[in-house]
């Protein structure tokens, strides 16, 4: 079938799932592929379908029977000012708390901003009055598997966020749907979804909310479970952590997730090992906090055969991969129970034994080498910390590094500004948490990120000074980009100016200029020394970009000969 009407067949197969009984549209065009879809249900006797031939009466019988009924109403129209005639009932629906969910077609990408007939801005159309809004990527043939999963990820989050499971708030959510010819479905097609565009087993909803925490016992849930920790609000981390020591998981947390003292180390290179992931693969993996670092944890997430479920702060919950079946706030976490005590199952044994190899077999490759690399810097910087102190990290190549080649730590405090992952501002974050921070403070940033916020090191006349050492592995420019794709050998021409990007700067004479003390280090030695000098301070390592990204393929071969040892 064509894209279109698959996207159609499979948005309101989800809307089903997620206990839609009743749907309203207005006749149009560039609707026709759901229009479709919403009358093959209604013949199927899955749902009520209402007609109405303009479009604000359609928002408010919408409005009406999501306000009795309590569940959510999709009212579809087609694109330009038919979207507008459904601002007044969403302006109601927003202000009296009702699950309105507006489906708006609309011209594709390429059409908007033309003077396209019947296209206007549609995405954002209803401002803030919407508990949440999406505008879906256009159908597209080629992504069969990867779009099923969008789609049906978003259409449940959508009815979620819409009925206010995760926070008592139920209210409107707008989706904007482009879509592009063929619009009508083929001769051929029937009615049915199969191959790659089927749902869960069961009739069960894509993602789904799970209220009240669980009532078993924790020996009850399943022993062959993986917490993944990603960068998560204050506590949520540690509950997690608190939670798994007890039940006898392990943990893949990032360093900046507060659960990384409890963590495996070098997680993301173990779950990189194939062969050995293929023998442990967990049963269900639990997911608290934005994991944002690995693409190891990415492919265990997309794994048909793992069932992943989700714990949130917020209703903007993590869900990149759109692989959960269940969304849950704090009580999602099991609770301890009466006689409940610290459990290591084999599947805890197994993990925390691999880890362990792993570790001694790139501690042992980083020996080796004479000079510092980022990795050994990473690894040295967190090893060396005073207990109690703060740790900063960079959120380009740094914190990836500590993730992957440092043993986790639990008695220092470990942050980054991994919401949308920017290096702005980096040295001025250090600056605001070291001055807050009870006890030594330190950062380790790449030199751009440095470079990129130096008059974060301007301190005013009577402004307090903060005790906060920044290390800065300074491989003259964007190193990272040498460990990505644009780093291969075929990508080298235009690689330096284009991504490697050399600034040419001594780093040291840069911050002495701003009134920093600085210190320039080679040994490991030197190294430690440094990190017990005191702050303010800059400490500058020099590495190489292309030696880097050559290191950090030998750690992975090291560790994974390791476990096949």
């Amino acid at each position: 079938m064509n894209p279109s009407t698959a996207f159609a067949r499979v948005l309101v197969d989800e809307l089903l799932r997620g206990g839609v009984t009743d749907a309203v549209l207005a006749p149009g065009s560039r609707s026709a592929p759901v229009a479709l879809a919403l009358t093959a249900a209604e013949r199927a006797g899955a749902l009520r379908l209402h007609v109405r031939i303009d479009e604000r009466t359609a928002s408010f019988l919408a409005l009406g029977l999501a306000k009795a009924s309590g569940r959510p109403v999709p009212v579809l129209t087609t694109s330009g000012t038919a979207a507008a005639h459904l601002h007044a009932a969403v302006l109601e629906a927003d202000a009296s708390g009702v699950p309105l969910l507006a489906l708006t077609a609309d011209r594709p990408p390429e059409l908007r901003s033309t003077g396209a007939n019947q296209t206007i801005e549609q995405a954002g159309l209803y401002g803030g009055a919407v508990r949440w809004a999406a505008d879906v990527g256009v159908p597209e043939e080629g992504r069969e598997a990867a779009q099923n999963r969008y789609w049906r990820s978003l259409t449940a989050k959508a009815l979620l966020i819409s009925r206010g499971a995760l926070t008592g708030d139920p209210g409107p959510v707008h989706l904007n749907l482009a879509l592009r010819d063929p619009l009508m479905p083929g001769e051929d097609d029937d009615d049915g979804l199969d191959g790659p565009w089927v749902g869960r087993t069961e009739g069960a909803p894509w993602t789904a909310a799970r209220r009240g925490g669980l009532s078993m016992p924790l020996q009850q849930e399943p022993s062959n479970t993986l917490v993944v920790v990603g960068d998560a609000p204050p506590g949520l981390g540690a509950a997690a952590a608190e939670v798994a020591a007890t039940a006898g998981w392990a943990v893949l947390a990032e360093p900046s997730s507060g659960a990384w003292g409890g963590s495996l180390r070098g997680g993301a290179v173990l779950l990189g090992a194939r062969e050995w992931l293929a023998d442990h693969r967990p049963e269900r993996v639990l997911v608290v906090g934005r994991p944002t670092l690995s693409r190891p944890v990415n492919a265990l997430l997309s794994d048909p055969a793992v069932r992943v479920e989700i714990v949130a702060a917020s209703p903007r919950w993590a869900d990149a991969v759109r692989s959960s079946s269940a969304v849950g706030g704090l009580p999602l976490l099991p609770q301890r129970m009466p006689g409940d005590s610290p459990v290591t199952p084999p599947e805890l044994a197994a993990w925390r034994s691999a880890a362990e190899r792993m570790g001694t077999a790139v501690d042992a490759a980083l020996d080796d080498r004479p000079e510092l690399t980022a990795a050994r810097i990473a690894r040295d910087v967190v090893a060396g910390l005073p207990s109690g102190a703060l740790l900063v990290l960079g959120s380009s190549t740094p914190v990836r590094d500590v993730d992957l080649w440092a043993r986790p730590r639990a008695d220092v405090t470990v942050l980054a500004n991994r919401g949308v992952a920017g290096i702005d501002g980096t040295i001025s974050t250090a600056v605001g948490a070291a001055l807050v921070h009870d006890g030594p403070a330190f950062a380790l940033m790449g030199d751009l990120t440095f470079l990129h916020d130096l008059t974060g090191l301007l301190t005013g006349e009577g402004e307090p000074v903060p005790d906060l050492t920044v290390v800065v592995p300074d491989n003259d420019g964007g190193g990272i980009f040498a460990q990505l794709e644009p780093g291969e050998d075929r990508y080298a021409e235009g690689y330096r100016r284009v991504f490697g990007t050399p600034h040419g700067r001594d780093l040291v004479a840069v911050a002495e200029a701003l009134g920093w003390a600085a210190t320039r280090v080679s040994t490991a030695h030197e190294l430690t020394e440094a990190l017990g000098l005191g702050g303010p301070r800059v400490v500058v390592v020099r590495t190489a970009q292309r030696a880097e990204a050559q290191l950090g393929r030998d750690l992975r071969a090291a560790a994974q000969a390791a476990l096949r040892s």
